[in-house]
């Protein structure tokens, strides 16, 4: 399974401050042997989010597109919106299931918009900006997206 990871951030993008989210996400998919075909850091826009996006399920195919940051409450934070404008159909279910195991952890969970959808055959889910709740997530989501994968080629459940 291929996937991509994209970091949404505006001071990421300007080198002035280190992304821990996205790497951990890449290092996480190639652990339970996932080739990560691409990583990148874009800052919070909408436009430069959607490219990055479609690119990925449009042009190179991969399976999924995981988003960190982007996903708070500052004016900045678009990268659930910019999803929502690519995605064919939205999967709130996942959505929703990163924010319930996170509201386990910290209230803080509620407080993220993110989003997740298909766009064709490839999965777009949002996560947190932070290292913790990305972590958090990818927690989350490891023991189901490989099903999920397979549910979208058509593969049954």
């Amino acid at each position: 399974m291929r996937a991509a990871v994209l970091t949404c951030s505006d001071r990421c993008s300007r080198s002035e401050a280190a992304d821990t989210s996205g790497p951990h996400i890449a290092d996480r998919l190639r652990e339970a042997g996932w080739d990560v075909v691409e990583t990148r850091v874009v800052p919070d826009d909408v436009a430069a989010i959607q490219a990055a996006v479609l690119h990925w399920t449009d042009e190179v195919g991969v399976d999924v597109v995981l988003t960190t940051g982007g996903t708070g409450f500052s004016v900045r934070d678009v990268t659930p919106e910019a999803t929502l404008g690519v995605v064919d159909r939205r999967a709130p279910g996942l959505a929703e299931l990163i924010r319930i195991e996170g509201l386990k952890k910290t209230p803080h969970a509620c407080l993220s918009r993110g989003e997740a959808g298909l766009r064709g055959r490839t999965l777009v889910v949002n996560l947190p900006g932070s290292l913790k709740a990305a972590r958090d997530g990818m927690d989350t989501l490891m023991p189901i997206l490989a099903h999920a994968v397979r549910m979208i080629a058509g593969e049954g459940h």
